[in-house]
C-alpha cells in the first residue's frame, strides 16, 4: 500500500475525474489523501478518500468565484483567462505550498500527483524532493510549431498565408507568455524556491509523467508530444457500470421517447442562459426531438415558459443520460466533450471561454461536429449546425472513431497503473528547468 496525497482545483470538472482517479486507486488497496476546497471534499470521502480542506488558501464557490478573486467579476474570454492565471492558479500556489509541506511533515506521501492548476503541487514536490506527477482532466495541447498558436481556436493553417500567419501570432503570444512568466517566477520565490528557467507553458506538468484525458487523434496532427505524457481518454470512466445517479422526476419522459434525444449543456462555470441554453431551445422548439437540458449549478427557473419537447433539470447524470443521446450542443466543456465521445454522440460546439475555442476548433477541424465559433450563438445557427450534424452520416462516424480511441486508452484503471508504475520508479533527482 502506498501513500498517495491527490491535489484538485475546487471546480467540479476538475474534481470528478480526481475523484474517480482516487477512488480507483483506493479499490487497489493504497492510502489516498485529497487536497481541495471544502465544497467538494464530502465527494472524495464517499469513495474512501481522506480529504484535506484548503487552510492557508483562500478556498471559494466556484459558482460565486468574485465573491474571493474580485478582479472576476463580469471577466469573459481573454480576460477572464488571464485572471484565473494570475489571481486563481497563481495567487494562490504560495498558500498551497505551504499547506501541502506542513501535510507532509505530519504524514509523508510516497507520491504527490495533481490538477496541473494546483501549481501547488509542482512547488511542494520541489521544496520536499517528492516524487511527482500530473494527473490533468484538461486538454493537453501545448504550444509547438507544428500547430497554430493556443487560445484564439484556430485550425493548422493552409499555404504560406497561413504559415506567415502562425509565426506572426507566435510572436505576440511569446510576450504576453513572458509576462506571465516573470509571474510565476514571482510566485516561486513566494513559495521560498529559488529562480528556475521554466517558463509558464511548461510550469503546469511534471517532468516525469503527465497522465492527461484525452487522446491523441483529438488534437491536430503533431509529433513533438513529450514521452512523459500518456494519454488515457476519459477519466470519469472507471470501466465499472456505476449507479447513475440522481434521475429528475421527468426521466420517464427519455425512457418512453421515440423522439431523438439531444442533451443540451452549458456546463458548471459561465452559466447565463441566454448564451446557449436559450438560443438552443428556440432553435429545436419545432423539431421532432426531445431536448434534454442540465443548467449545472444554475437552480432557478429558466425566463419564460419551456417549448413543450424540452426538460430541464440541475444536473442529468451521464450514466443514463449520454447512452440514449442523439446529439450534444455543448459550451465545449472539455469532460462532457469527453464523455459525449466515448458514447459515440456528435457535438454542436458554442465554445467561447477559456480553453474552449480549443476543444471547439478541434472537434470542428476533425469533423466530430460542428464549430459554432462563438459562446453566444444565434437560434438560425443552433438550428443549421444541428441539421447538419444530423443529416450527414460523416459527423457519427467520426464521433465514433474519435469514441472508440478514447474508451481503448483505459480510462481510470490506465491512469491508476502508470501512477503504481510511477511508484516503482527511479525516483527523480531534479525537476526539469
Amino acid at each position: 500500500m502506498a501513500s498517495i496525497m491527490l491535489t484538485a482545483m475546487p471546480f467540479a470538472g476538475h474534481t470528478l475525474p480526481l475523484r474517480t482517479v482516487a477512488a480507483e486507486l483506493v479499490r487497489r488497496g493504497h492510502d489516498v489523501r485529497a487536497y481541495t476546497g471544502r465544497r467538494h471534499t464530502a465527494s472524495f470521502a464517499e469513495v474512501g478518500a481522506r480529504p484535506v480542506v484548503w487552510q492557508r488558501v483562500p478556498d471559494f464557490d466556484e459558482r460565486h468565484p468574485a465573491t474571493t478573486f474580485p478582479r472576476m467579476r463580469g471577466a469573459k474570454g481573454f480576460r477572464q483567462m488571464l485572471v484565473n492565471v494570475e489571481d486563481l492558479f497563481l495567487g494562490t500556489a504560495a498558500a498551497q505550498t505551504a499547506d501541502l509541506v506542513a501535510l507532509y511533515e505530519d504524514e509523508p506521501w510516497d507520491l504527490i500527483a495533481g490538477d496541473p492548476m494546483a501549481l501547488g503541487t509542482r512547488f511542494a514536490a520541489e521544496r520536499l524532493g517528492s516524487r511527482w506527477a500530473t494527473v490533468s482532466p484538461l486538454a493537453y495541447w501545448p504550444p509547438g510549431a507544428q500547430v497554430p498558436p493556443a487560445g484564439l481556436g484556430l485550425t493548422p493553417p493552409r499555404g504560406p498565408v497561413g504559415r506567415a500567419r502562425d509565426v506572426v501570432l507566435r510572436r505576440a503570444v511569446r510576450t504576453g507568455a513572458a509576462v506571465l512568466t516573470r509571474r510565476y517566477r514571482r510566485a516561486r520565490s513566494g513559495a521560498g524556491l529559488p529562480p528556475d528557467r521554466t517558463t509558464i507553458e511548461a510550469a503546469w506538468h511534471s517532468p516525469h509523467l503527465v497522465v492527461t484525458a484525452g487522446s491523441p487523434g483529438l488534437d491536430y496532427p503533431r509529433d513533438d508530444i513529450p514521452a512523459a505524457v500518456r494519454f488515457v481518454g476519459d477519466l470519469t470512466d472507471d470501466g465499472r457500470p456505476g449507479r447513475p445517479g440522481h434521475l429528475p422526476d421527468w426521466w420517464d419522459d427519455v425512457l418512453r421517447s421515440d423522439l431523438p434525444v439531444v442533451h443540451v449543456t452549458q456546463g458548471t462555470e459561465n452559466v447565463d442562459p441566454a448564451d446557449l441554453v436559450l438560443p438552443a431551445l428556440e432553435a429545436l422548439a419545432d423539431e421532432d426531438v426531445l431536448v434534454v437540458v442540465g443548467l449545472g449549478h444554475r437552480t432557478a427557473p429558466l425566463p419564460g415558459p419551456l417549448p413543450a419537447n424540452a426538460r430541464v433539470a440541475p444536473m442529468v447524470p451521464y450514466p443514463a443520460l449520454l447512452p440514449l443521446t442523439s446529439v450534444m450542443i455543448t459550451n465545449g466543456g472539455y469532460g462532457g466533450v469527453l464523455q459525449a465521445l466515448r458514447h459515440d454522440v456528435p457535438l454542436v460546439v458554442a465554445g467561447g471561454d477559456l480553453d474552449k475555442p480549443e476543444i471547439a476548433a478541434r472537434i470542428g477541424w476533425h469533423g466530430a461536429g460542428v464549430n459554432l465559433r462563438t459562446g453566444t450563438p444565434r437560434p438560425a445557427a443552433v438550428a443549421s449546425a444541428y441539421r447538419d450534424v444530423t443529416t450527414d452520416p460523416r459527423y457519427r462516424a467520426t464521433a465514433a472513431r474519435l469514441g472508440a480511441e478514447l474508451r481503448g486508452l483505459g480510462g481510470t484503471r490506465a491512469a491508476a497503473d502508470l501512477l503504481e508504475e510511477h511508484l516503482t520508479s527511479r525516483p527523480p533527482t531534479t525537476l526539469a528547468a
